[in-house]
């Protein structure tokens, strides 16, 4: 979100909104995000350095893609790949809206076609399912999550990375611990404010769902308020940990730490 930032401020376009246009602003729009997805080839270590390429480009009429290929700064081996859908939603009426021409204006010179996630990689990775709550599968829940002061955007509703540290809230420690997040999927359906209690609700499925070192495992992901409505779905996959220190430090929501 740093580097989308210094992006929109390089670019000239930068208003008065968190990542809003000049012609945003002047609208009282801003940008939320609908939908992200990222590939995760394998993880730093510590006192590497490394570096963020982001860009944007046209997602249907009227949304804008932003993907993100992040690489080792002296090797140039990829990290992680990650590629999103942002929408406009009027900040007072907390309504979708179209793009307006004068804002396709601004950002349309500055669209880049190259995806850092190609069609073939996107389809591969499972989409989140309708159905989270399956019988069939083992299931894991943490109830009570609350936003905090800190959690909150200038906008005044959760930043969306808070979101995936409460969906890892409910997945099983024996994963966390033995596994590595492999790629992940988020669908984001409703923005979550300040006095909202939500709970996260993870199913496990794959070959194994005790934490085995020697399996790959995939998980399906529920966050919904607690009066039902849903907040995010999301899909992910995890493989087993590496060896030589390519663990998942960056995995665990700041509490857990």
């Amino acid at each position: 979100q740093e580097t989308a930032l210094n992006h929109v401020k390089t670019a000239g376009l930068l208003g008065d909104g968190f990542g809003a246009t000049p012609e945003m602003s002047k609208r009282n729009l801003i940008w939320v995000v609908s939908k992200i997805q990222l590939l995760v080839e394998h993880y730093p270590s510590w006192e590497d350095m490394v570096q963020v390429d982001t860009w944007v480009a046209s997602a249907g009429k009227n949304g804008m893609r932003r993907d993100w290929h992040i690489r080792d700064y002296n090797s140039g081996r990829t990290i992680l790949k990650a590629t999103s859908v942002w929408v406009m939603m009027n900040k007072t009426t907390r309504r979708l809206s179209k793009m307006p021409d004068e804002v396709r204006g601004e950002i349309g010179p500055h669209f880049n076609d190259r995806s850092a996630i190609t069609e073939e990689q996107g389809e591969k990775l499972a989409k989140p399912r309708n159905k989270v709550v399956d019988p069939a599968n083992k299931q894991f829940i943490r109830k009570g999550l609350t936003p905090k002061w800190g959690d909150l955007d200038v906008n005044q509703h959760v930043n969306n990375v808070k979101y995936i540290g409460w969906i890892l809230e409910s997945a099983p420690i024996s994963i966390l611990e033995k596994h590595e997040l492999a790629s992940m999927t988020l669908d984001y359906r409703k923005e979550c404010c300040r006095d909202s209690v939500l709970q996260s609700l993870t199913n496990v499925s794959g070959e194994c769902v005790d934490g085995s070192p020697d399996s790959a495992i995939q998980c399906d992901h529920l966050l919904q308020l607690e009066s039902g409505a849903d907040v995010v779905k999301a899909h992910t996959t995890w493989r087993p940990k590496r060896a030589h220190g390519e663990g998942n430090l960056g995995l665990f929501p700041v509490e857990s730490a």
